[in-house]
C-alpha cells in the first residue's frame, strides 16, 4: 500500500515538474529551396535553419519548412499554400516565424501575370501564421540575391527581383512585421552562389547569423565604423554623422572633447535599432585639436586619441597613385622633410601585388572573404610613415595643409593594374553594364593583360567562381564600401592605364564610377579630381587622352589635371610626381575652397575658327597662353577630311593659336599633341599643360 502511495506521489511530482518546464521557443522558417537546403549534399545537417538552431542552442527549437520550387503567389505553378511545408509550419505553432519567399516568384510564369496579387498574398500567409499562433512574432526577409549568372538575369528575372523586394518592404509595414535584408550582406559575395540562386554551405551559415541576430540582438556589442581610430581627422565647420553598430536596444553615448579641457565637447546619444544600427550627427567641430571620442554603452566603452579636425580626402586608382615616395624622383629630398603632425596619413596597402606569380590557396581564401586590405591605422606624417605613401597622395595633402592651414587626412586606397571596373558597385554594373560581369576573364571588355595576369595569380585550377582585385566590383566591395563610413571632402583619381585599349568601354565605365562613388558616400556633389594618362609609345593612348577630356563635360564637379609633359615613352610609371599632384591641388583649391587666384587647369580646347586658310584656335584658361620652352608650339596638325592630318604651323596670338599649313587649303579639323608620346609644349600663364585634343564638325 505504502509503495503505490509512493508511486502515485512521485507521479504527481513528475508531472508537475513537466508542467512548469519551460519549453523551448520555437522558430518556424518558411520559405523555398533556399530554406530547404538545396545546393548542399546534406541540407538536414547545413541548411541556414540547422545551422541557426546551432547557434540559438537548446533554449529554441527550430523547424525547416522550406519547400524547393514553392512561389508566394497562390496562383502561380506552385504557391507555398498548398504544400504539405505550409500545413506543416502552421501545425508547428512557432513563436517566432521567418518567412523567406519570392525567388521562385521572379519566373515569368509568376510575376508578369499574377504580380497585382503578391501583397495580398503575402499578407494572407502572414495572417495564417498569427493565426496558428497570435503571439507569433513575424519576420519577413528582403530576398537573397541573384546572380547575374542566372539565366533569365537579364530577361527578366534582375527586374522583377527588385520590384518584389520593394512588394516585401510594403508588406512589412502593412502587417507590422520585422523586415531583415539578406540581399545586402550577401550581395557582395557572388562566389557563396554556385548556381546563381542557392547559397552554399558558408552562404547558409551567413543566412543563419543574419536570422540570430535578428532573434536574439545580439550584433557583437559595440562598434565604431572599420576605418576610424586614433589620430584620424575628422571634418571641421560642417556637420556629419558617425554611424555604428552595438546590440538591439542599447543606448549608445558618443562624446567629442577636446584633449585639455579648455573648450566644451559634444554629447550625443543614440539607441541601436532592431538592426544593431545606431546613428549621430556631429555639430560642426573647430579647426583643430586634438579631440577624444569616446563610444560607450552601458558595458563597453570605446576611446579614441589625438583626433584632428580638417578636410579629409581620398586618393585612388591603380598603380601610379599607388607610387610610393620613396620611388618619386623628388623623394629622396622631401622624405626627410616630410614630418608634419597635421597631416595625417590612413595607408590600404594590398597584403598580395598583382606580381605574373600564383597565388597560395590561403592567400584565394582570404580575397573570397574580401580581407585583401591591410588595415594598418592612421598614423601622422613622419619620415617614418610618408616614404611608403602614394607620393601624389603626399603632396596634394602638403599643398591642402600648406595652403588652407589646417589638417589634412589623406587616404591612400590604390591598387597597380586595377581596372575602372573593379571599383564600381555591383548594383550600377548590374543595371547599367552588366555584360562585362559576364564570363569576366573572358570578355573582351577586360583589357587583355587584365585578364591575363588575374588568371595567373589564380592559378590553372582554380575555383569557376574565385574572385580576383581585378575582377568587376571586387574593390568597391573590399573596401571602397567601408571607406564609405568616412566623411571625405573629396577624391583624387589616378588609373586608366589598364582600360586604355577601350576608350568607349571606358566612356561608360568612368561616368558610372563616378555616380557610384558619390552613392556610396551619399554626396551628388562629391568632388572627383582625375589625372589624364601621361606619354608613353602605346597607340591607342591619344584617343584615350582625348576622350578623358571629354569626360568633363558629361561630370559635373569633376577636373583633370594634364600629365603628359611628365611621361616617359618606355615607362608607365613616370617618377615626377609633385606637378600631378600640384595640379589635383589646384583643382581643389579652386573649385571648393575659393582660391580663385589658383589656375585650376592647363589650356582646354574651346573651338576652330576659320579664316580663309587659316585655323584659329580658342582655349579656356588660355590666359598667358605660351610655350614651356620658349620655342614655336609643337605638334599642331590640321585637316581637310577626318583621318588626314598634316603638321601645322603655328603661332600663339594673345590667348590663340594660328594655324596654317601648305597642305591644306582649307583646315577643317584641328589636333594636338596626337602621339603616344608627345613633346607638346603649350601651357599657360601658370605653366600648366594644355591637353591632347582632336575636334570634330562643329566645334
Amino acid at each position: 500500500m505504502k509503495s503505490h502511495l509512493l508511486a502515485l506521489c512521485l507521479l504527481l511530482y513528475l508531472s508537475a515538474s513537466a508542467q512548469n518546464q519551460v519549453r523551448p521557443i520555437r522558430v518556424s522558417c518558411i520559405g523555398n529551396s533556399i530554406t530547404y537546403g538545396t545546393g548542399l549534399k546534406q541540407p538536414e545537417l547545413h541548411s541556414y535553419p540547422t545551422q541557426l538552431q546551432q547557434l540559438l542552442g537548446p533554449g529554441y527549437e527550430v523547424g525547416r519548412f522550406g519547400k524547393p520550387g514553392a512561389t508566394l503567389l497562390r496562383r502561380a505553378f506552385r504557391p507555398y499554400f498548398d504544400q504539405v511545408e505550409f500545413r506543416q509550419a502552421m501545425d508547428f505553432h512557432g513563436d517566432i516565424a521567418i518567412i523567406h519567399l519570392g525567388i521562385n516568384d521572379t519566373d515569368p510564369r509568376a510575376w508578369p501575370n499574377y504580380r497585382d496579387e503578391f501583397i495580398p498574398d503575402y499578407c494572407a500567409l502572414i495572417d495564417s501564421v498569427r493565426k496558428s499562433n497570435p503571439k507569433c512574432r513575424v519576420i519577413i526577409a528582403r530576398l537573397t540575391p541573384l546572380s547575374d549568372r542566372h539565366h533569365r538575369f537579364l530577361s527578366g528575372t534582375r527586374d522583377w527581383h527588385r520590384e518584389i523586394q520593394q512588394a516585401i518592404e510594403q508588406v512589412a509595414e502593412r502587417k507590422g512585421c520585422e523586415l531583415i535584408s539578406f540581399y545586402e550582406p550577401m550581395h557582395h559575395r557572388p562566389e557563396l552562389f554556385p548556381d546563381a540562386i542557392h547559397p552554399n554551405r558558408e552562404g547558409y551559415g551567413l543566412m543563419a547569423r543574419i536570422v540570430y541576430q535578428a532573434i536574439t540582438g545580439d550584433f557583437g556589442g559595440l562598434q565604431l565604423p572599420q576605418y576610424y581610430g586614433s589620430d584620424m581627422v575628422l571634418p571641421h565647420k560642417r556637420e556629419f554623422q558617425i554611424k555604428g553598430i552595438a546590440n538591439a536596444g542599447d543606448k549608445v553615448t558618443v562624446r567629442i572633447e577636446p584633449q585639455g579641457g579648455k573648450q566644451k565637447g559634444q554629447r550625443l546619444h543614440a539607441r541601436a535599432g532592431k538592426d544593431g544600427r545606431w546613428t549621430v550627427t556631429v555639430s560642426p567641430l573647430a579647426t583643430g585639436g586634438p579631440y577624444t571620442l569616446t563610444a560607450s554603452t552601458s558595458l563597453q566603452e570605446i576611446t579614441l586619441t589625438n583626433i584632428l579636425a580638417g578636410e579629409l580626402w581620398l586618393c585612388s586608382g591603380q598603380s601610379n597613385m599607388e607610387f610610393q615616395l620613396r620611388q618619386c624622383s623628388t623623394g629622396q629630398v622631401d622624405i626627410p622633410q616630410s614630418a608634419n603632425p597635421n597631416i595625417r596619413l590612413l595607408n590600404l596597402e594590398a597584403r598580395w601585388r598583382t606580381d605574373n606569380v600564383e597565388w597560395t590557396a590561403s592567400a584565394l581564401d582570404s580575397i573570397n572573404h574580401l580581407l585583401y586590405f591591410t588595415d594598418p591605422g592612421w598614423h601622422t606624417c613622419s619620415p617614418r610613415t610618408a616614404p611608403r605613401f602614394s607620393a601624389i597622395g603626399y603632396y596634394f595633402a602638403r599643398e591642402l595643409q600648406d595652403s588652407l592651414q589646417c589638417p589634412v587626412g589623406i587616404i591612400n586606397n590604390a591598387v597597380g593594374g586595377s581596372p575602372a571596373e573593379a571599383w564600381i558597385d555591383r548594383w550600377t554594373l548590374e543595371y547599367q553594364f552588366p555584360e562585362i560581369l559576364r564570363d569576366w576573364t573572358r570578355n573582351d571588355f577586360i583589357q587583355d593583360w587584365v585578364r591575363g595576369r588575374a588568371e595567373k595569380n589564380m592559378g590553372k585550377e582554380h575555383a569557376p567562381l574565385q574572385r580576383h582585385p581585378y575582377q568587376p566590383c571586387y574593390l568597391h566591395e573590399a573596401s571602397i564600401r567601408l571607406l564609405s563610413e568616412l566623411p571625405i571632402s573629396g577624391v583624387i583619381w589616378y588609373q586608366g592605364e589598364s582600360n586604355a585599349h577601350n576608350k568607349d568601354a571606358h566612356e561608360r565605365l568612368f561616368p558610372l564610377l563616378v555616380k557610384s562613388w558619390r552613392k556610396t558616400w551619399n554626396n551628388d556633389h562629391l568632388p572627383f579630381y582625375y589625372v589624364q594618362l601621361s606619354s608613353l609609345n602605346r597607340p591607342s593612348w591619344p584617343w584615350f587622352r582625348d576622350s578623358q577630356r571629354r569626360l568633363l563635360a558629361q561630370i559635373p564637379h569633376s577636373g583633370m589635371a594634364v600629365s603628359s609633359d611628365v611621361g616617359n615613352p618606355s615607362d608607365v610609371h613616370p617618377r615626377n610626381k609633385r606637378p600631378v599632384a600640384h595640379r589635383l591641388a589646384a583643382l581643389a583649391l579652386h573649385n571648393d575652397y575659393g582660391y580663385t587666384q589658383v589656375v585650376p587647369s592647363g589650356p582646354l580646347f574651346r573651338s576652330i575658327e576659320v579664316k580663309g586658310k587659316e585655323a584659329w584656335v580658342h582655349f579656356d584658361y588660355a590666359d598667358g597662353l605660351q610655350t614651356s620652352d620658349g620655342q614655336a608650339p609643337r605638334t599642331f596638325e590640321v585637316a581637310e577630311h577626318p583621318g588626314e592630318f598634316h603638321p601645322a604651323q603655328a603661332e600663339i596670338i594673345g590667348n590663340q593659336v594660328r594655324l596654317t599649313s601648305k597642305e591644306v587649303k582649307h583646315p577643317r579639323f584641328v589636333r594636338y599633341a596626337w602621339q603616344p608620346y608627345t613633346e607638346a609644349n603649350l601651357v599657360n600663364g601658370a605653366n600648366m599643360p594644355a591637353s591632347t585634343f582632336i575636334s570634330t564638325d562643329g566645334e
